[in-house]
């Protein structure tokens, strides 16, 4: 089978290319792939700004229909539609794995990036990782759940950090911002979405959702948000997100940059900043994203800029590169 691999370390050394069937082994399944969203840690994997271990197939946030179960796994799965969380394998030992964090478990293997993931018309997944999104939702919005549980995993902690009637601003307007404001807003938020000159489509999109926008370059009160919910991995974000927190603020880390950035740290001590931060998801934070998920009450279809066969997984990725939408989907079921 063809899957958009990452071939090896080297700078954008991705391809479609061939990889082998994957088959159910005790404890797995093999989903029938319906969509594939593209993740900015795709974008980071063809950048050489996220480990991998190559070759392997990308793609993480996947829809899709059981088609195949192994030894120990019931036969009712077959023919399903799921949704499924990306880890592999853990070593289930650690602290962190015993503790339910098993995002951070040194030994931690995911789909699409230390194993094949979904950009291909078939991927194997753990079964215990299989999650049952609502009907009403389509393929492409279905396969969001994964981001939506890294944005719960951020946003619901110990204890729920945005209060009723806070100022909440989200920096970067993309798929995770998105999701983040509309999370923000069930938990009572005034939410202002922010983004660069070149996100207006982006930015559009918050609006037709009733969010309030700021673009770069705007005038915004420093020091006016009691929470800034960082997602969009830029140096210039990081920077906004410490100028516009107010004092005693929380400052909430979910973009990744892939690289080192120059940031006024000064105004954490400064404004007595309290500063969180949530990697990837976990099966609680799954949990809370399908309630929501089933709730019908965030919109995710308005999310999806972009439905696309295999064969065209290059001119998605240039369109996420540019930012020129929100959340591209690759469908490998179009390539007939």
């Amino acid at each position: 089978m063809q899957g958009v691999t990452k071939r090896s370390e080297e700078y954008g050394d991705v391809e479609l290319a061939e990889r082998p069937e994957p088959r159910a082994r005790p404890g797995t399944v093999v989903l029938r792939t319906a969509a594939a969203g593209i993740c900015g840690t795709d974008l980071h994997i063809y950048r050489n700004e996220y480990a991998v271990t190559p070759p392997v197939v990308m793609g993480h946030e996947v829809c899709g229909h059981v088609e195949e179960v192994g030894e120990g796994v019931d036969q009712g799965l077959l023919g399903r539609r799921v949704v499924a969380e990306t880890f592999f394998s853990t070593c289930g030992a650690c602290p962190f794995c015993r503790n339910g964090r098993p995002n951070l478990c040194a030994r931690r293997r995911s789909i699409g990036s230390h194993v094949d993931g979904a950009m291909a018309p078939r991927v194997e997944v753990p079964a215990v990782n299989l999650h049952v999104p609502p009907e009403s939702a389509s393929d492409a919005a279905a396969s969001l759940a994964e981001p939506l549980a890294c944005v719960t995993n951020s946003m619901y902690g110990a204890a729920q950090y945005i209060e009723a009637g806070d100022e909440v601003l989200v920096v970067g307007p993309g798929a995770i911002g998105q999701l983040a404001a509309q999370v923000a807003r069930l938990q009572g938020g005034h939410v202002t979405l922010r983004g660069a000159g070149s996100d207006d489509g982006r930015l559009a999109v918050a609006e037709r959702l009733g969010f309030a926008t700021s673009r770069v370059g705007d005038e915004l009160e420093a020091d006016r948000f009691d929470v800034v919910i960082e997602c969009s991995g830029a140096s210039a974000g990081y920077a906004d997100a410490l100028r516009f927190a107010g004092k005693g603020g929380h400052l909430a880390q979910m973009g990744l940059s892939g690289k080192d950035s120059t940031l006024p740290m000064d105004l954490v001590c400064l404004k007595e900043l309290t500063i969180t931060s949530g990697f990837a998801s976990v099966p609680r934070s799954w949990t809370r994203a399908m309630r929501l998920m089933h709730s019908g009450e965030l919109e995710l279809e308005t999310l999806v800029s972009d439905t696309v066969p295999l064969s065209g997984w290059r001119e998605a990725f240039e369109r996420s590169f540019d930012a020129a939408g929100i959340k591209y989907v690759i469908d490998p079921r179009l390539d007939g």
